[in-house]
């Protein structure tokens, strides 16, 4: 009995760890600006940089010191007066599109897009290609021969 507790225990312990807790994320309080709505709009647009260090995460969420940077900057823009997408420009400009977490349609970026759709129309065409393969020939009715409807009325007598 006492084995079944600690383990339900454990097990609730691991959830309230994993699923409990708080997002964390890498901005600094001096960082934040006094300004509650340049701040969102500095958070939003942070959400959407990438870290060039970490490569997977926004630099909202990153601790690198060129995260950090980056954050900086886009504060600095954002207080001289830059719009959202004068900073996303200026950013882009200086690092190219690979600092962009979803990249800007275009044709340098169009297959990165189109990619994802060409495999599930490939996939799709897979599976209509292996169903037809495997669907049974239809059955091809000939007349019967004198011999094998004699046979059949002496099976169903």
């Amino acid at each position: 009995m006492n084995v079944t507790r600690c383990t339900c225990v454990g097990a609730l312990l691991v959830a309230l760890a994993l699923f409990g807790a708080p997002p964390t994320f890498a901005v600094q309080p001096d960082e934040i600006l006094a300004d509650s709505a340049l701040e969102g709009r500095a958070r939003a647009l942070s959400r959407e940089l990438r870290c060039m260090v970490c490569q997977n995460q926004s630099i909202d969420d990153s601790d690198a010191p060129l995260a950090r940077d980056l954050r900086i900057l886009v504060r600095d823009r954002l207080k001289a007066g830059d719009s959202d997408n004068q900073v996303l420009n200026f950013l882009t400009v200086r690092y190219g599109e690979f600092v962009l977490l979803k990249p800007r349609f275009g044709w340098d970026t169009a297959v990165l897009w189109l990619a994802p759709l060409a495999a599930i129309i490939a996939g799709l065409t897979g599976v209509i290609i292996a169903g037809r393969r495997r669907r049974p020939p239809l059955a091809t009715t000939a007349a019967l021969t004198a011999d094998e409807k004699r046979r059949l009325e002496e099976i169903l007598k």
